[in-house]
């Protein structure tokens, strides 16, 4: 695995880090490149495999130690599991990634399924964040690095709660910034916009003209990595992305986004691709 190195303090931000969504896209390209500050990783998600897989790469690759911790953020329990998985280490960075996106019309969508999905981008950033940020502070040192997408900064249609959910990640991790800065906690949130992952190539984002302009996971990540350790609130991924929220009406974009959404769940429902709605991902955001 070639991996972009952002340089990090690995005295200020280690020696163990927790990264969760861990198994594919930007959290492993997270993974991947704290393992090249010689941090070593807890490394959470579903895939259990997929993990011990990339532990033991980056292990060689970097000569870290790691932990791999199957857990599913929709569940009520899955903070009791991070913590009895780290609760031994001295934990410098939390970097809570994973997210699941419903695509489809809001009233089409089950309840059920919206209902996972806010707990997985909402309120396991929110459990994360409380817990290891008081775990942080009493340290006096460490980080929490946050994912939220464009998507949040204005309401998207065809995946409004996803939308939603991100909106409340961003407004969350600005504030709490805020608040650590004082204790020696650093907090930003990276704002990705489309971003190659295995979650927009299974909806078909790759085939949008936007797919063109998609950023690597690496590259997302590496700028997600500067803004933590610059202690920058908010960092908004790839320059165009920047560009296109500054000139662009709230209104327009969200006329934009969500003719881009709905042309793709159009896509997905003429592929008849089963089970669409309400499966969790764990490799971040659109």
């Amino acid at each position: 695995m070639r991996t972009r190195i952002t340089p990090l303090d690995k005295q200020r931000f280690g020696p163990w880090a927790l990264v969760t969504g861990a198994s594919s896209g930007i959290g492993r390209a997270f993974a991947a490149q704290l393992a090249a500050n010689g941090i070593n990783l807890v490394l959470a998600a579903r895939r259990l495999s997929t993990l011990e897989e990339l532990g033991r790469e980056l292990g060689r690759q970097h000569h870290i130690q790691h932990r791999s911790v199957r857990v599913d953020l929709a569940e009520p329990d899955f903070l009791t599991t991070l913590v009895d998985a780290t609760d031994d280490l001295d934990l410098g960075l939390v970097v809570s990634n994973a997210g699941d996106m419903n695509l489809g019309e809001f009233l089409a969508t089950s309840r059920d399924a919206l209902l996972a999905e806010l707990r997985v981008n909402a309120e396991a950033h929110l459990s994360l964040t409380h817990h290891f940020g008081r775990v942080l502070a009493r340290r006096g040192r460490g980080g929490i690095l946050l994912v939220s997408s464009v998507a949040g900064i204005q309401g998207v249609p065809y995946i409004a709660n996803y939308s939603a959910t991100k909106s409340y990640v961003l407004s969350l991790g600005e504030a709490v910034h805020r608040e650590l800065s004082p204790r020696g906690v650093n907090v930003a949130v990276l704002v990705p916009g489309a971003t190659a992952t295995a979650m927009t190539a299974r909806f078909g984002a790759d085939k949008t003209p936007v797919g063109r302009l998609m950023m690597s996971a690496d590259a997302c990540a590496s700028e997600g990595i500067a803004a933590l350790a610059a202690n920058r609130a908010v960092r908004i991924s790839g320059r165009m992305n920047r560009v296109t929220i500054a000139l662009t009406p709230r209104r327009t974009r969200i006329r934009m986004f969500g003719a881009m959404n709905r042309s793709m769940a159009d896509r997905v429902t003429a592929a008849s691709r089963p089970n669409t709605a309400g499966t969790a991902l764990d490799d971040g955001p659109v």
